[in-house]
């Protein structure tokens, strides 16, 4: 073996050591971020912002707080977004972004353990956003206090971009901070959610569809349209598309085919009224090969057609059906600059974990795809167990597995010194 390969090996083993010498802190401090909520909806998540930069301050990381105004918040459907972005620079060389974000869906019922008391128990800490993607402010900043602890010289510089709206689809997070030139990096590291690291992710389509039909007094129902007979009428007929869905296969390893889901339905004003307008959201999850506005049209004639075909009582109006697209997030489909991302991510990962960690698809979308979509390579890979619903992520009692913190973070950090060595 060469020299610079024994150097480079001996580096390793010092990250590793920093790492374990300074975990108990890492625990902390992703416990601190855990027990500040960021329901989202509401999203109210400037409060964790600070709270981050205030933690980082005495790491010596001095954050800068990006705050979206608050007219665009508003008109995105939240209400506060400070995104933070803590530079790092070395010397001249390529710019490793590093992205998780703070805010989550809301806890919901089910939980044994307070989904923001951060409580661990056998190995493993329970709370919201512990494995997505609270876990990766602590893997990120950690890899890199470690990376800097080796005071070696290093090419390029690391950035820590802490981001709050992925649950709406990251316009006013990574979207946000790209858009308004406050950072182009070479390269990024999404926050990840198993041992994988991820090179490509489905797309996204959510549409709110409200059915207008007409009120009436519940003794009378003939007199008006039932919206909700309407609207059922009209889910039955998306739901049969995933039938159709399953003769459409993706050809990226761990992608599947395209689903629908309806999520959310509201309606109705009382229990002896007729309903007149009922609202329901869907999620149409899009296989990388798939092109959005030709889905996007499909799912819209799906609807113009059941709803002309359904049959309101005599005399009663035609059903009236308005169409909203609430999000469009694009696929992520890889970029050939990422290869020394997954190289380097794969290597350490089989070092650390003793396992082989595979280059797949996720059917999940992310805000990874914002990065990409501007011509910059990156995966996704950070604190995870081996699968998504291994770590309960986005139900009750989600939880990491410590010791896959820990040894995510080795990962990133002797990925991040191939990088910039």
């Amino acid at each position: 073996m060469s020299a610079p390969n024994v150097n480079l090996s001996a580096q390793y083993s010092q990250l590793d050591a920093w790492i374990d010498a300074h975990f108990d802190e890492q625990v902390r401090f992703l416990q601190a971020l855990v027990q500040v909520p960021t329901d989202t909806p509401p999203g109210n998540n400037a409060p964790h912002a600070e709270r981050t930069a205030e933690l980082l301050k005495p790491m010596g990381f001095e954050a800068e707080k990006h705050v979206v105004p608050a007219a665009d918040v508003k008109a995105y459907g939240l209400e506060s977004i400070t995104n933070l972005i803590v530079r790092r620079h070395y010397g001249a060389g390529k710019t490793i972004a590093l992205n998780a974000h703070g805010d989550v869906v809301p806890p919901g019922e089910g939980w044994t353990h307070p989904p923001y008391g951060g409580e661990i128990q056998n190995g493993a800490m329970y709370g919201r956003a512990t494995a997505v993607s609270k876990s990766d402010f602590s893997t990120f900043t950690f890899a890199t206090r470690a990376l800097e602890s080796l005071q070696t010289p290093l090419k390029g510089g690391v950035e820590l971009h802490f981001t709050y709206d992925e649950e709406f689809g990251g316009e006013m997070g990574p979207g946000w901070l790209l858009a308004q030139g406050l950072t182009k990096p070479d390269l990024m590291i999404a926050a990840g959610f198993s041992y994988q690291v991820v090179t490509a992710h489905n797309g996204c389509l959510q549409m709110e569809v409200t059915v207008h039909g007409e009120m009436a007094h519940a003794a009378i129902p003939d007199s008006g349209t039932d919206a909700i007979q309407g609207a059922v009428h009209i889910l039955n007929a998306l739901h049969a598309l995933n039938t159709q869905y399953l003769q459409v296969s993706s050809q990226v390893e761990g992608i599947t085919h395209p689903y629908l889901n309806v999520g959310q339905i509201t309606g109705g004003t009382n229990t002896n009224v007729v309903p007149g307008k009922v609202s329901f959201k869907l999620d149409r999850r899009m296989i990388p090969e798939e092109n959005p506005a030709e889905v996007e049209a499909a799912i819209r004639q799906t609807i113009a057609q059941a709803a002309a075909s359904f049959n309101p009582p005599r005399g009663g109006k035609q059903l009236q059906v308005d169409v909203r697209r609430m999000l469009l997030a694009n696929a992520m489909k890889p970029l050939p600059g990422n290869q020394p991302l997954v190289d380097a991510i794969q290597n350490h990962g089989q070092q650390v974990f003793g396992e082989a960690i595979p280059a797949v698809g996720t059917p999940l979308y992310t805000d990874v795809r914002l990065y990409v979509e501007r011509g910059i390579p990156g995966v996704i890979y950070g604190a995870g167990p081996r699968t998504v619903r291994e770590s309960n992520a986005k139900r009750a009692d989600e939880h990491v597995q410590l010791e896959d913190l820990r040894r995510a973070t080795k990962v990133i950090a002797r990925t991040l010194l191939d990088l910039l060595a």
